[in-house]
C-alpha cells in the first residue's frame, strides 16, 4: 500500500526548490531608474531602483507621502519587460487582530509600451487560516484565504519610456484548456491544466511534493504575445504564487510566498522559475 502524500509548508517547499533551481538570474537593468506608475483605479505608486536588486517605494496613503525601501527580485523573462518583487509592509491592511499585514508586492514592468501591473497579496492570520472549508461556504467566503489584488495601469514616465495608446494589461483565455509540463529543476516537475478564468488542477510529478493535487483559484493576464502572468492562490497551505510564463521562449520566471512553518511568524518569498513544455491543448465543442 503506498503512503499518503502530505501537504508541506511553504518553507519546506523552498528548500526542496532550491537546488539547481531554474529560476532567472536577477537583472541590474534597473538600477538608477525612476518609473511613476498610474493605475486604472486612480492610484499611483513610484518606484525608484536605489541598486540592483534594491527598490524605494513612494505611495500616497491618507494625503501623505509614504517612502520605503525594499530588497527586491528583479527579472526579465523578456526584452523590456521585468517582474518586479518584495514583501513588505503595509499600513493600509491589517488582520483580525489590528496589526499591519505583511504584503507581497509584484510588479511587472512593460517598459516597450509604457504599461504595468501590480499584483499586491497578503496571507491570512492563524485564526482565518484555521476556518473551515464548510465554514467558509456557508459565510459565502472564498475558499482560500490568501487575499489578491491586481491592478492595471502605464508607466507616465520613467528613463527610456516613450508613452503609448497600447491597451493595457487584461484578463485572458488563451491558457484555458492547456495542459502543461514544468520542470523548475533535476528534481522538481508539475502539471498544471488550466481550467477555465477562475480555476486551474495542479500535480506534482516528481520532488517534495510528489504525489500532491488540488484545484486551486488563480489569474491568468495578458501580458504580451504568449506572454503571461499567472497568480494562483492556495486554499489548504496559505500560498501565493506570481510567475511570468513566457510560451515563446517555453520559459517562466517568479516567486511563491507564504509561512515559512505553521506557527505563522515567519515568512517564505522564493524565487521559482521553470521550463515549460505544452502536453495538449482541450478545446470544447461549441
Amino acid at each position: 500500500m503506498s503512503s499518503q502524500p502530505v501537504f508541506i509548508q511553504v518553507g519546506a517547499l523552498a528548500e526542496g526548490f532550491a537546488p539547481d533551481s531554474h529560476s532567472l538570474a536577477p537583472s541590474g537593468d534597473l538600477q538608477g531608474r525612476r518609473f511613476s506608475l498610474e493605475f486604472d483605479d486612480g492610484s499611483a505608486v513610484s518606484l525608484h531602483f536605489a541598486g540592483a536588486q534594491s527598490v524605494d517605494v513612494e505611495r500616497d496613503i491618507g494625503g501623505k507621502k509614504h517612502l520605503a525601501r525594499h530588497e527586491c527580485r528583479v527579472s526579465s523573462v523578456r526584452n523590456g519587460i521585468y517582474f518586479v518583487d518584495y514583501v513588505g509592509v503595509d499600513e493600509t491592511r491589517t488582520d483580525d487582530q489590528g496589526k499591519a499585514r505583511n504584503v507581497s508586492a509584484s510588479y511587472v514592468l512593460d517598459v516597450r509600451r509604457a504599461l504595468c501591473t501590480a499584483t499586491i497579496g497578503a496571507l491570512p492570520s492563524e485564526t482565518e487560516t484555521h476556518i473551515d472549508a464548510f465554514t467558509r461556504v456557508e459565510r459565502g467566503m472564498e475558499l482560500t484565504g490568501v487575499q489578491v489584488q491586481i491592478q492595471h495601469g502605464r508607466i507616465a514616465a520613467g528613463e527610456g519610456v516613450e508613452p503609448t495608446q497600447a491597451a493595457l494589461h487584461a484578463p485572458t483565455r488563451e491558457l484555458i484548456g492547456m495542459r502543461n509540463l514544468y520542470t523548475y529543476s533535476a528534481t522538481e516537475r508539475y502539471e498544471h491544466v488550466y481550467l477555465n478564468e477562475n480555476f486551474y488542477a495542479w500535480q506534482c510529478l516528481s520532488g517534495v511534493e510528489a504525489g500532491l493535487a488540488d484545484v486551486d483559484r488563480c489569474h491568468m493576464i495578458g501580458i504580451d504575445e504568449k506572454l503571461y502572468l499567472f497568480v494562483w492562490r492556495e486554499k489548504i497551505v496559505p500560498t501565493l504564487g506570481v510567475i511570468m510564463i513566457d510560451l515563446d521562449r517555453m520559459k517562466t520566471d517568479g516567486k511563491i510566498f507564504g509561512y515559512q512553518g505553521s506557527r505563522f511568524d515567519a515568512l517564505s518569498n522564493f524565487p521559482v522559475g521553470a521550463h515549460a513544455q505544452v502536453l495538449n491543448v482541450t478545446r470544447y465543442p461549441v
